[in-house]
Parts: structure tokens; sequence; C-alpha cells
């Protein structure tokens, strides 16, 4: 009787020891002082850093979406793993949470190791720029379940906090100013209606040149990670709000307290080719609820501080906060 192997069945142990081994370097690139032990055992470990008097540790857990479309579709796979981190590390630090470690998992129809190797790169240099380490993740060859060039990607960061800096909502008063934090792009938020738009409705390929470049770069681009800035400036920081999914309108309002509302004037906002664009096929209401339209983040801030903050950062003013319904306004 004939004998059948796993690789029949299409998974390839070896093509996973091969792909383990590859992505070592990039991977211990991204450890710190309190990463224990190191690749290849069952759990990550992670000492909790000193200094804290009554530490909470914090999670997030998020993907990227049908932008993972657009870079199996381009081959151009070394940025989405970018994504994934600044997805949950800007989560993270809207609760005051410093990023301490982050995990992954891929998950593909087969492991092509070289293709993965880019991914989990990507992956690295998005813990490099949030400032935290890489301590596992879980790759799953599952033929049948995906089609061999998908794949989809999760990711988990856990971070730490002082208890009391969490309570953000007693900060924000009537006066305070807002300023927006310049998106990269896109980010990792509405790709479904810009696919729909990009290529169903207009016709237009990968490669058709968009504002002197091709259009594939600009919408692969990555989420900018906002970590960096956000531990030079927390001693100013009253709350700050993450622009994903839902925009300004949705996502502002989630760290205001009752009674107070958010003035945003439309007209500050700087907003970014590529929506400039897409606002003469979409609908603005839906534009804004859809996409950060230039803003990753909003932080809030007092008016003392608000020129030290601007000074440090590149970020801008679009509007204050007022006592009312809790709400944003857009003038």
């Amino acid at each position: 009787m004939a004998t059948i192997s796993y690789k029949d069945a299409g998974v390839d142990i070896d093509a996973g020891n091969n792909f383990v081994e590859a992505i070592k370097n990039d991977v211990k690139s991204t450890f710190d002082k309190n990463v224990i032990g190191g690749i290849g055992s069952f759990a990550g470990a992670y000492a909790l850093p000193a200094g804290y008097k009554e530490p909470v540790i914090l999670s997030a857990t998020d993907g990227v979406g049908t932008k993972l479309k657009l870079a199996i579709e381009s081959g151009r796979l070394d940025t989405v793993g970018i994504d994934l981190v600044a997805m949950c590390v800007n989560d993270l630090i809207c609760n005051f949470g410093t990023p301490m470690f982050f995990l992954d998992y891929y998950a593909t129809g087969k492991l092509v190791p070289e293709n993965a190797k880019n991914v989990v790169s990507g992956i690295a240099e998005g813990c490099r720029r949030g400032e935290c380490a890489l301590v596992g993740g879980e790759t799953a060859e599952m033929p049948g379940m995906y089609s061999h060039d998908d794949f989809d990607l999760a990711g988990f960061a856990v971070g730490i906090a002082e208890r009391s800096e969490m309570d953000t909502l007693s900060n924000v008063r009537p006066g305070q100013l807002l300023i927006a934090m310049p998106s990269s792009g896109i980010h990792s938020n509405g790709y479904s209606l810009v696919r729909k738009l990009f290529f169903d409705k207009l016709g237009m390929s990968l490669q058709d040149d968009f504002d002197g470049k091709p259009l594939i770069e600009t919408l692969l681009t990555p989420t900018r990670i906002y970590v960096k800035e956000f531990k030079a400036n927390k001693s100013s920081i009253k709350a700050l709000a993450h622009i994903t999914g839902g925009g300004i309108v949705e996502n502002l309002p989630r760290v205001l307290p009752e009674g107070i509302k958010a003035i945003v004037n439309r007209s500050d906002i700087k907003i970014l080719p590529v929506f400039e664009f897409m606002s003469q096929y979409v609908d603005e209401v839906e534009m804004y609820r859809t996409f950060n339209m230039g803003v990753g983040m909003v932080w809030v801030v007092d008016e003392a501080d608000a020129p030290k903050v601007l000074a440090q950062t590149d970020g801008y003013l679009i509007g204050r906060l007022e006592s009312g319904e809790r709400c944003v306004e857009l003038l």
C-alpha cells in the first residue's frame, strides 16, 4: 500500500523550518533588555519594566484587512507587516500604554519561505518603529483553507501603563485644543471601498501613474506609527484618538466625556491627494466616516502646552473642545 506524507497533503515542514531560520536576525533586532530567552521556545517571555507604582497590562489585536489583497496582487509584501504592528500599537497608546511586545499570526495556503520572510521583515520593522519586541508568532500552512497565493495576518500587542494615567476622560475639558498628527496615507482602513473605486469603477491598474508614482505605491504606503512621538510628548497629552475606520467623526468622541464636543475646522485639515481624488467620486460624508483624510491621530492638549507640542512634532491645530453634546462638529 502506498504511503502518504504531510507534504503530499500540502504542508511542507522543511519549508517551515527554513523560514524560521531565515527570520531569526530580523526578530532578534527587535529584542530589548526585557526579553527573556530566544527564538524557538513554546512561549515568549518578557520581564515587566520597573518603575511602575500600579502597573496595568493592556492588549490590542488587529489585522490589515483587504489591503493584503493589493500586497498579494502586486507581490510587494515587505510593508504590510508595518501596517499590522501600527494598527495594534497605535491603539495601545490611546490608553497611555507603552508597547512592550508583539506577536503575529501568519496563515497561508502554501508557505513560500521568501514571501513569509518579507512579511515578517516588515513586522520586525514595525516593531522597531513602535519600540516593542517581536517575541513570538505562529505560521500556519493550511491548504484547502486558503488558495496558494492568499494569506492572512493578525497581530497582538501588549503594553504597560500606570493605572493613574489611564483615566484620560477626567483630563478632558472645554477650551483644550485639538492637534492633528498627519497620516502617511490611507493607513489600513477602507480598502474595500478603495479597491471598488480605483479598479472596478475607474478601471485603473496597479501601475497607473498617480501623483507622480505608480498607484500601488500610494495604496501600499505603510501606516504611520506614533509611539515615539507619544513618548516624547506624553506629559503634555490629555487624551488621544487613533483615527481608523469611522474617521474623525466616530473615533474622536471615544476620548470625550459627556458634556463636551469637538469643533473641527474642516478647512484646517491637510487632506492628502489620494483623498482629494477619491472625493470626486465618493460623497463627502462617506469620506469622513470611512477614511482618516490625512489625520492619523488627534491629540487633546491644554492651550498652554500646544506651542511646545507643535514645535516638537509635525502636528497642526484643527480645532478645540467646547461644552455641548458629546460629538464632533465639522465646520
